[in-house]
């Protein structure tokens, strides 16, 4: 009870830090968006499900001590950056290319397994290709688990940002599923889909000129 009492702040704090990241829509999240709006609620959850490992991944790498290696060898860091950079620039010319092409935009209910892993993927490289995503987890990582702190500790922040991560990712997958919202993106489909290839060539482009 004493541990509990003495680290229970701490882990709050880091899982509201989660939740307020969670509330400022980044790369993940508006991936998640515009794959929901454009392919539907399955493919949109896959995603999410993705971003939600790469969460889970960045995490358990920043509990272990394994970020602070990552910041100790600056070229590891400035491998995932460029990575990272050319993963978004290549999302945005997708979203772009989408915007200026013609296509049908009946939704087909039908996903296949394949599909839904392609999604998975996406999610996924998004999440572990942001290196900022990894020194945002080592801050909040660092504000729960403090001094010599019981392994619980880590292992509830572990499975708290995870399980916050899959329930914020999914919520935005339903969100922008909906008929109302599919509606809206229907008739404004290619400003949607520009303004997303807009976002994620700016944040390559961000990514890959940021020298900190």
């Amino acid at each position: 009870m004493i541990d509990m009492a003495l680290y229970l702040p701490g882990i709050l704090v880091s899982l509201s830090a989660v939740v307020l990241a969670l509330m400022s829509p980044g790369p993940n999240v508006l991936a998640v968006i515009g794959t929901s709006m454009s392919f539907g609620r399955a493919s949109g959850a896959a995603l999410g499900v993705g971003v939600a490992v790469g969460s889970f991944l960045w995490a358990l790498i920043a509990v272990l001590g394994l970020t602070a290696l990552l910041t100790a060898y600056a070229e590891v860091l400035i491998a995932i950056k460029i990575a990272g950079g050319c993963y978004l620039l290549w999302l945005g010319y997708k979203s772009f290319k989408s915007a200026f092409t013609k296509k049908s935009l009946e939704a087909n209910p039908l996903y296949s397994h394949q599909n839904l892993m392609r999604y998975f993927m996406r999610g996924l490289t998004v999440q572990m290709t942001n290196p900022k995503a990894a020194l945002a987890m080592t801050a909040i990582v660092t504000i729960g688990v403090q001094g010599q702190a019981p392994a619980w500790v880590s292992i509830v922040l572990v499975a708290g940002i995870s399980l916050l991560s899959l329930a914020g990712h999914l919520m935005y997958a339903f969100a922008f599923s909906t008929k109302a919202v599919v509606d809206i993106y229907i008739q404004s489909r290619r400003w949607v889909e520009a303004a997303l290839g807009a976002f994620f060539g700016l944040a390559g482009f961000r990514l890959l000129a940021d020298r900190s």
